[in-house]
């Protein structure tokens, strides 16, 4: 089992540790263990969303309830969109203009993703995270991590390790720090209707003029 801890080391590809402590993290998930990563919103906590027992793992540690889909990060726009079943015309403006970017796109789900990943309208969300850790652990993962805020249900996410740790504890196996994060808005989580209509189901970094520039018409 993978349990180094590194709360003293910076995530960024000038760091000549970085590839080994991102290489740690990608184990660690590989085993079916959660660990913190950053990204260019907040601390998230990753997960293999493949493994079943790993996903059950990130609801106990956060105390949430399962009625919240777990969006993901994805390493580039192939491994985003082939977790869906269709991949709507405005969902690809949206990437060709956000991505890599704060912004949540779902995507109606291809059959055999875990339920804990599944909303509602059977949308599973997705970003491709423009932060470099982010993006090699996505990568390192074999193409998907999840990406739910590091701290409790009901908790301010975390904007440093420190508050991370703080939260979570032991029950994380790694922690990536990269330092204090800037962001004070969650990623904005965007779907669409039949007719290509979109609905912002989360206000965010990206705001709603911003993407009605792209795709127009909200319903």
């Amino acid at each position: 089992m993978v349990t180094r801890d590194l709360p003293n080391v910076r995530v960024d590809r000038n760091n000549p540790g970085f590839a080994e402590d991102v290489g740690d993290a990608a184990a660690a998930l590989r085993a079916g263990e959660l660990v913190v990563f950053p990204t260019e919103t907040f601390y998230a906590i990753g997960a293999d969303p493949m493994q079943p027992n790993a996903l059950a793992a990130i609801l106990q540690v956060k105390g949430r309830e399962r009625d919240k889909p777990i969006a993901l990060i994805a390493a580039n726009v192939v491994s985003a969109f082939a977790i869906a079943r269709e991949v709507p015309a405005n969902a690809r403006l949206l990437a060709e203009t956000f991505w890599p970017g704060a912004l949540t796109v779902v995507l109606p789900a291809r059959q055999g993703l875990n339920e804990a990943l599944i909303g509602p309208s059977g949308g599973i969300g997705v970003r491709v995270s423009p932060h470099p850790a982010a993006q090699a652990l996505a990568a390192a993962a074999g193409g998907l991590v999840t990406a739910t805020s590091a701290n409790l249900s009901g908790e301010p996410p975390a904007r440093t390790l420190m508050q991370a740790r703080q939260s979570l504890g032991a029950r994380i196996s790694v922690y990536l720090d990269g330092g204090t994060l800037s962001s004070d808005a969650p990623s904005t989580v965007v779907e669409f209707d039949e007719d290509g209509c979109f609905r912002i189901l989360r206000a965010g970094v990206i705001d709603h003029s911003a993407i009605a520039a792209v795709v127009g018409r909200r319903r």
